[in-house]
């Protein structure tokens, strides 16, 4: 796990890493003693000189200009969301004091709109944690429930992880939607503690963690092999809630009119429904 210390560095480091010579235009083979491309190669890409990118990655100068991370973006293949994570590191404050974790909450409305909703909802915060779910959200797993996280669920928990035949791809979105959702506030005892507990506790989160991927918040497919329904394919979509003064997000499960899952997705909310039924009666 980066200390936290020098979070443009780390990912400098990682980014380059991962781009193999041949993707940015240079021989390849040889003997090469890192992965990735070498830090001359980096600074002769991006036109600067090989001491100040040993700087940059040092922590010895937090503060480039825009020009430079943008060349330095291109000579990794970054995307729009991963330049603007890249752009964002430079207002890292070094050495801020580690502060208490902040109390999350859902409003009121949001509340009531995930009650009245016929589709799996729930709210989570800014590090995954659940804050309120719909009765069809915790139907499909028992996971998604006030008070669980969905991070330590998916790679800690067995049950969990059975829920996804593609928990390889599941698990990378995850990490990479969760460190742009982090952003540069990596001070949060809250942040601390669960990524530290993740990196002990998981190989896969490690991995992932070390990668530095970073991906937008955006709709995708996810497919279960729910015990009940058998395997249904679902849509997620990742829904910012303005005006809370936190990092509200709301997760929405929907299916592709007329398929196999939203029938499939019928018979769990109609099960569901009345499972409420009798447990109220």
């Amino acid at each position: 796990m980066a200390s936290g210390d020098n979070l443009l560095g780390d990912h400098l480091r990682a980014q380059r890493a991962r781009v193999r010579p041949e993707q940015a235009g240079l021989p390849g083979g040889g003997n090469r003693r890192v992965p990735g491309l070498r830090r001359a190669e980096v600074a002769l890409l991006a036109g600067i000189s090989p001491d100040y990118y040993l700087r940059l990655e040092q922590g010895r100068d937090r503060r480039p200009s825009p020009q430079i991370l943008q060349a330095l973006a291109r000579v990794f293949g970054l995307d729009a969301t991963g330049t603007a994570y890249l752009l964002s590191l430079t207002e890292q404050a070094p050495g801020r004091a580690r502060r208490r974790p902040r109390r999350e909450t859902v409003p009121e409305g949001i509340g009531k709109l995930l009650a009245s909703l016929t589709l799996p909802a729930f709210a989570e915060g800014r590090y995954f944690d659940v804050l309120a779910a719909n009765p069809l959200a915790t139907a499909l797993s028992p996971c998604i429930a006030a008070g669980r996280n969905r991070l330590r669920d998916v790679f800690l928990d067995p049950g969990e992880q059975a829920l996804y035949p593609d928990w390889e791809d599941t698990t990378a979105r995850l990490v990479a939607g969760f460190r742009r959702s982090v952003g540069t506030d990596t001070q949060d005892a809250r942040f601390v503690a669960l990524v530290g507990e993740l990196s002990l506790a998981s190989e896969r989160f490690r991995v992932l963690w070390a990668r530095h991927d970073v991906q937008p918040r955006q709709s995708w497919p996810v497919t279960l092999d729910h015990p009940l329904v058998g395997e249904l394919t679902l849509n997620r979509e990742k829904l910012s809630v303005a005006d809370t003064g936190q990092s509200l997000v709301l997760a929405i499960y929907h299916p592709d009119a007329g398929t196999d899952s939203a029938e499939k997705l019928a018979l769990l909310a109609s099960y569901t429904a009345k499972s409420e039924q009798a447990a109220a009666g």
